[in-house]
């Protein structure tokens, strides 16, 4: 017997969401099943993958070398007190000895109804609140502050 949850990750699909993002403003490309996301005040470059009914989104606050991830960076990151309430950070290894730190949140999505609707669009704006207050954050433990 299938479930209704079934059906209602067949009823959402990366199409309603690019548009409403495009609808309220925000500059929207896609490669496949990946958005590229830019609010345009600030400049801000969000990605956003849709798996299932779940809106994953993810934004590059810096890239630096491995060795500026301190351990009083990653303190400043964790504290319960650091200003980021809605969206978490998560480290990824790249080339050359870099280390890119980024800013993730994500919304479940029903059938794209107006809840649904707000909850993108509240997600995409809690993020680029939070990685404006992320680059303060951590700017000067990376020397960019």
């Amino acid at each position: 017997m299938a479930s209704s949850a079934t059906s209602e990750y067949e009823a959402v699909s990366i199409d309603p969401v690019k548009a409403l993002l495009a609808e309220s403003g925000y500059e929207v490309a896609d490669s496949g099943d990946v958005l590229t996301i830019r609010d345009v005040e600030s400049g801000i470059v969000i990605r956003g993958v849709l798996e299932e009914n779940i809106l994953f989104l993810a934004v590059t606050c810096l890239v630096v070398s491995v060795d500026q991830v301190t351990l009083e960076l990653m303190r400043r990151m964790l504290a319960a007190d650091n200003g980021i309430s809605t969206s978490g950070f998560q480290l990824y290894e790249q080339d050359a000895g870099r280390m890119a730190i980024t800013l993730n949140n994500f919304c479940k999505l029903q059938t794209m109804g107006p809840e649904d609707h707000d909850d993108i669009l509240s997600c995409v704006e809690f993020l680029v609140i939070d990685v404006l207050a992320a680059r303060r954050l951590i700017g000067d433990l990376v020397g960019l502050g």
